[in-house]
């Protein structure tokens, strides 16, 4: 098996345990502060970090990586689960996960503009078609237009595909466990106190059900999901593994109908399988990826 195929299915199983995080966050945030579940899920999640990097007795990262998992940390332990969480208040799990559809577009912006990854044409058009087409299903959803909570999802993609394209390009010098441990390292000295006193303010009074989502998010979402979804990206480049995403969205729609009872239509299906079509287009498009 190639490297890009390794990617692949290394995003994939990524891509399915991201998959859940609106839903798991939606359960959560129905009874518990939305920030405190975003900062709190990356405080469990680091102090895990914490002791696996011990375990592989890991070494420090230089000044140079250091600079690179804070804008990780920026990204994907701080921007997405705060605007996310906020979000899964206001409006539903299956709404949220189509318009975080534009998200493999995002990331292949990101891979281009920040690492010199050059998407052939065709590449491009079908990242431009397979967002369009989850673009359309969200507008259908959402009777025409977008919500004021959808502007919160916006930042939530553009802090994911900031943090997944810089985390990705790490991932192929220090690993994708290390640059995830690291980076929630990095942000807890930071993210700890925040935690505490959220808790204190609004209470931590929750059902076993949003305690759940609650540690689904922190213990998958945040942690064991990058170890895949990094070394899927350090392997088979920023921009190919990122289309993977595409199939994200309807993999949370079914999460959201089984978790939450969120009603899931026909029509999904179809979208379904038009992006299905699309990512497979893409994949067979040429990627330049300059070296590491």
């Amino acid at each position: 098996m190639t490297d890009e195929s390794k990617g692949m299915w290394l995003g994939a199983v990524g891509v399915a345990i991201f998959s859940l995080t609106l839903p798991f966050t939606r359960m959560a945030v129905a009874d518990l502060n939305p920030v405190f579940v975003a900062f709190g899920r990356a405080v469990v999640a680091a102090l895990c970090a914490i002791i696996l990097l011990w375990k592989l007795k890991a070494s420090r990262p230089t000044l140079a990586q250091w600079k690179a998992l804070a804008v990780t940390a920026l990204g994907v332990v701080v921007g997405f689960p705060l605007f996310s969480s906020v979000a899964m208040r206001y409006v539903p799990a299956s709404h949220g996960a189509i318009v975080l559809g534009i998200l493999p577009l995002a990331t292949a912006v990101f891979g281009a503009l920040r690492f010199g990854e050059r998407p052939s044409l065709g590449f491009w058009l079908a990242a431009l078609l397979g967002s369009a087409i989850v673009i359309v299903f969200a507008m259908s959803q959402g009777g025409g237009g977008l919500q004021l909570a959808d502007l919160a999802l916006l930042a939530a993609v553009v802090a994911a595909a900031m943090g997944y394209a810089e985390g990705g390009r790490l991932s192929q010098t220090m690993g994708g466990q290390q640059v995830i441990c690291w980076a929630l390292v990095l942000a807890l000295p930071i993210l700890l106190p925040i935690t505490v006193w959220l808790g204190w303010h609004y209470g931590i009074n929750a059902s076993p059900k949003a305690w759940f989502g609650f540690a689904y998010v922190s213990l998958f979402s945040m942690f064991i999901g990058f170890f895949f979804w990094y070394k899927g990206l350090a392997l088979g480049g920023i921009a190919r593994v990122g289309q993977v995403q595409l199939l994200q969205p309807f993999l949370s729609l079914l999460g959201a109908a089984l978790l939450l009872g969120e009603i899931l239509q026909a029509s999904n299906m179809l979208f379904a399988l038009a992006v299905l079509v699309v990512v497979g287009f893409g994949r067979k498009m040429a990627v330049r990826r300059q070296p590491a």
